[in-house]
């Protein structure tokens, strides 16, 4: 019997014996004589209270099974076997750390240190004693072990001038506990000590300790909210923002500075880029970017510092030196409709709540991160770059780098067959010391003023070299396709309905160090329009079916200008929204949950054919067998497959499923359920800065590994929304301001997860790229953008890393709940790009709008919902719910039964709680029935 049936039969029972014991002990409390005592009418009382609070209990055990289910499923393996895979995910935590440290500056050579002649380091800023390891929410890892700034330090054969951490120390407590304001995301108060706090006696003693001055600054973010745009309610530093210096880090720089130290070196210790001007100051030598160090990161940044290893990490944003010049600087976070802060939702159930409701304009078109600053001081006659402009707007371009030797890179074939695109690259270090080196090609597409929208540069390929001893060179070959640089025609200008098109002209080929340094070029001529739609030359190869627009409704339902590079002025925002009236069409709609039904669809059918899932394994999605098995399930089986997902899917009888465990993974194995979790990774971020595929792999393998010994079957993960502004709550999880580069990172990963057969849940799709009013928000875009950046990483994530678990967002696009989007779950996802899997919600019992009625009819098969979120009536009662159920289920067992489950769910168990809610009811019950019965006893008649 299902655990969820055997609590709800209990519970039936013990209701009704209560109800009968509660009657039979008042009757005969009526017809008694009885002792009116204060002790009878208390126990009386007690009695009464037990019973509700006991019923109620069970009610809750049944409404709570997967999370109580989850909380007490646990590994039945030793220890001593999961120590070695722990050590083995700490080690490729560090070696990504390796090569994801970026070395932003390094002025006269001044790294890496002599750890024989300058091992003593000074270090300054709260970060030295309080940094930051990744973020918080999801994305979020146990860092109650992670290796700290002055461990990594030490581990490299540093010493530090503990003076100047007992000082930090002793600050530690003006963090959190004291803030001004704890923002929704993370916490976000600045707690840098006043400088007048440091005595002379300690400034003179990290004088005379060493001329070595390291200054980390921090920066957090977590899940539920961007970063602040002004600090003044949080530190008083009003009209700056969070990603700037504030006033006692200047005074803190100011005061390092007066004390005359050789070497100042900054770590910058943030997963968003921040503004850096201040590292081109005379009084800085060197800087490096660390982002989240996770576990073991900080070993890296002693490695890096003494040159026991060579950074090869590169910047994956655009660093401006004012970082409100990007145009969706003027939309990064979300604003409330200001005739309907707060809606009524009705659910399925009858039940309403108060949501407030908000929307995002996404105004800048396509002009996002490097597409915007490589493009707007572009000119689109003659190509040449206002250099003076750019070099004053930006400092870090995407993809910059330096390194503590030198290379050289030059193109040594190129081949173009009509089809095929292929670049072989020398890359010779012509340094001191062995080093990694990143090749990058991207293509400048021909543009043409009124036309479909362009970024002068986009990423076409990218990949690592080995370790390259001096002297040495070794090949690397870069390869794309032609239609890879077609563009999204969302406005019909040369296909009606839209349709991805390569328009005729010539094509370079640049060979660059960065998004804006070309190194060599080369060019390709393309004569004549290829418009890959049915009427013209068919579908992409890529893709199963043409792409045709899915969402007019989107791009213009609110009449947004969106930047254009044959308008900039006209077109880009100059300040941002405050809020406004949502239209009356936009009110009636979202407002409603709409389920449809077909009066066509036929009524399933149910037999038994006596299949068990695990006939199923290795069978093809379509394979008829699926058929009979799926006939197996009830309706009850189906609709509890679907709607309790919090973390699990649960056990089916009929098939003989076992019950399996998920759990959150951006930063590692981390379970929010039974409290489980593994090595603490870095953030996606620096994953991302290594531009390494392969070592994407490596570390997917090995948190897979963790997962697997630890019973869990899929994972969370990789979150791969994009950098849409650095300003994101949540980018320390997500990859890049790139599609393109976030996408492959992830392919790699997800490779190396599905070699131990943990399901990855790619997260979230699609435009969850702001935290603020995350919940429900309305998302105005234009489908060029959708489609080239904001879809991009979940295109390659199916296509190339053959992902079998995507996770769909919180956030509407325009008024529909992407959860419930059938263009997009449906008709993009598994029509167009070929994807064969599991959608999963996101935390689906929140808001209202996450209804499963309308997920399982747009293609999202599971609920994430530890406290459920069944189906209603309107479901499991009509032809075309039950079709939905059949089809959903049928993904989920397919994605289920080719992962680990079936192994993994071998070395699981489950304590049998029930039986304690059995036990605890039969004391009970006992109970109340014993005290009843003294309640009733007659008085004693006394003698006449």
């Amino acid at each position: 019997m299902k655990m969820s049936t055997m609590i709800l039969v209990i519970c039936c029972i013990f209701g009704i014996l209560a109800i009968i014991v509660s009657v039979m002990g008042f009757k005969r409390m009526n017809q008694a004589t009885l002792v009116k005592t204060k002790v009878q009418k208390v126990l009386s009382s007690l009695l009464c209270a037990l019973m509700i609070v006991v019923l109620a209990a069970n009610g809750a055990c049944y409404y709570f099974e997967s999370v109580i289910s989850t909380y007490f499923t646990y590994s039945t393996v030793a220890e001593e076997e999961i120590a070695p895979i722990i050590e083995n995910t700490q080690n490729v935590v560090e070696e990504v750390e390796n090569e994801g440290i970026v070395l932003l500056e390094n002025k006269n050579s001044a790294l890496p240190l002599d750890v024989a002649a300058e091992s003593k380091i000074n270090i300054f800023g709260q970060a030295s004693v309080n940094p930051c390891f990744g973020g918080a929410g999801s994305g979020e890892g146990n860092v109650e072990n992670d290796t700290g700034l002055v461990e990594g330090l030490l581990n490299a054969g540093f010493t530090v001038n503990e003076s100047l951490i007992d000082f930090y120390e002793e600050h530690k407590g003006t963090s959190k506990a004291e803030s001004k304001l704890r923002m929704t995301g993370g916490d976000y108060t600045m707690i840098e000590p006043d400088v007048t706090e440091f005595s002379n006696e300690l400034l003179s003693e990290a004088r005379d300790f060493s001329d070595i001055a390291l200054v980390i600054l921090s920066r957090n973010g977590g899940e539920g909210g961007d970063l602040p745009l002004d600090m003044g309610d949080i530190n008083g530093d009003s009209g700056r923002h969070y990603l700037e210096l504030s006033s006692s880090e200047e005074a803190l720089f100011e005061m390092v500075d007066g004390l005359g130290f050789e070497k100042v070196i900054v770590v910058v210790n943030s997963s968003n880029a921040m503004e850096l001007g201040f590292l081109e100051q005379e009084n800085v030598d060197a800087a490096v970017w660390i982002g989240g160090p996770g576990a073991t990161g900080f070993n890296s940044l002693g490695n890096v510092l003494a040159g026991l290893v060579n950074p090869s990490g590169r910047t994956v944003d655009t660093y401006a030196y004012d970082l409100t010049t990007s145009p969706a600087y003027y939309n990064c976070a979300g604003y409330l409709y200001t005739n309907a802060p707060e809606l009524s939702v009705t659910l399925a159930s009858g039940n309403t709540r108060d949501t407030p409701y908000a929307y995002v304009n996404y105004e800048e078109g396509i002009y996002v991160g490097y597409r915007y600053y490589e493009t707007r001081w572009v000119d689109n006659q003659s190509g040449d770059c206002d250099e003076e402009t750019y070099q004053e707007m930006v400092q870090y371009p995407f993809g910059y780098g330096l390194s503590y030797t030198s290379f050289e890179q030059e193109i040594s074939d190129f081949t173009d067959d009509g089809d095929k695109i292929s670049m072989d690259v020398i890359v010779t270090n012509t340094g001191d010391v062995a080093g990694k080196d990143v090749v990058q090609v991207y293509y400048s597409s021909p543009y043409y003023e009124g036309g479909i929208e362009k970024s002068n540069v986009v990423l076409a390929g990218f990949d690592k070299t080995d370790e390259i001893e001096p002297g040495d060179s070794q090949t690397v070959t870069i390869s794309f396709t032609h239609e890879d640089m077609a563009s999204y025609d969302y406005s019909g200008i040369k296909a009606k309905g839209g349709a991805y098109v390569l328009e005729a002209g010539e094509y370079k080929i640049n060979l660059q160090s960065n998004a804006h340094d070309v190194i060599d070029s080369r060019s390709v001529e393309i004569g004549k329009d290829y418009i890959f739609n049915d009427d013209n030359d068919g579908a992409r190869a890529t893709d199963l079916t043409t792409a045709e627009n899915q969402f007019d409704a989107v791009s213009f339902g609110t009449g947004l200008v969106y930047v254009s590079r044959a308008d900039w002025e006209g077109t880009l925002p100059t300040e941002s929204a405050d809020g406004a009236d949502a239209p009356q069409e936009v009110l009636d709609v979202i407002t409603q949950i709409i389920v449809e039904d077909n009066p066509d669809d036929k009524e399933i059918i149910f037999a038994d054919h006596g299949l068990k899932l695990s006939d199923m394994k290795g069978l093809d999605h379509d394979d008829p067998l699926w058929d009979d098995l799926l006939e197996q399930l009830s309706v009850e089986d189906m609709a509890r497959l679907v709607g309790m997902g919090g973390y699990i899917t649960v056990e089916i009888d009929s098939i003989d499923k076992k019950q399996t465990a998920e759990s959150e993974g951006p930063a590692g194995l981390n379970s929010f359920m039974n409290g489980i979790s593994g090595t603490h990774t870095q953030s996606e971020a620096v994953l991302a800065s290594t531009w390494n595929i392969d070592l994407a792999q490596k570390l997917g393998e090995a948190v897979s590994s963790e997962a697997y010994y630890n019973g869990n079957d899929g994972m969370m993960c990789p979150a791969m929304n994009i950098h849409r502004t650095p300003f994101g709550g949540r980018n320390f999880e997500y990859y890049s301001e790139d599609g393109y580069l976030s996408g492959m990172i992830a392919a790699g990963y997800i490779k190396g997860m599905t070699e131990n057969g943990v399901i990855t849940f790619c997260k979230h799709f699609a435009l969850n790229d702001e935290e603020t009013y995350r919940y429900g928000i309305c998302v105005w875009a234009n489908e060029q953008a959708m489609r080239e950046l904001y879809f991009k990483p979940f295109e390659l994530a199916v296509k190339v890393g053959e992902t079998s678990g995507i996770m769909s967002s919180f956030n509407r696009l325009g008024v529909t709940w992407a959860g419930g989007s059938y263009p997009l779950l449906t008709t993009v996802l598994r029509e167009e790009w070929g994807f064969v899997g599991t959608v999963i919600s996101d935390m689906a019992n929140v808001y209202a709008h996450m209804e499963a009625d309308v997920a399982i009819r747009a293609g999202n098969d599971l609920m994430l919902a530890p406290t459920t979120r069944m189906p209603s009536d309107k479901t499991t009662g009509t032809n075309t719910g039950h079709q939905a159920l059949r089809n959903a289920s049928h993904n989920i067992l397919y994605t289920v039964v080719n992962s680990n489950a079936l192994e993994v769910t071998d070395r699981q168990k489950t304590h049998n709680w029930p039986i304690l809610i059995v036990a605890v009811d039969v004391v009970a019950l006992l109970v109340a029935a014993g005290g009843f019965c003294l309640l009733s006893r007659k008085k004693e008649q006394q003698p006449k």
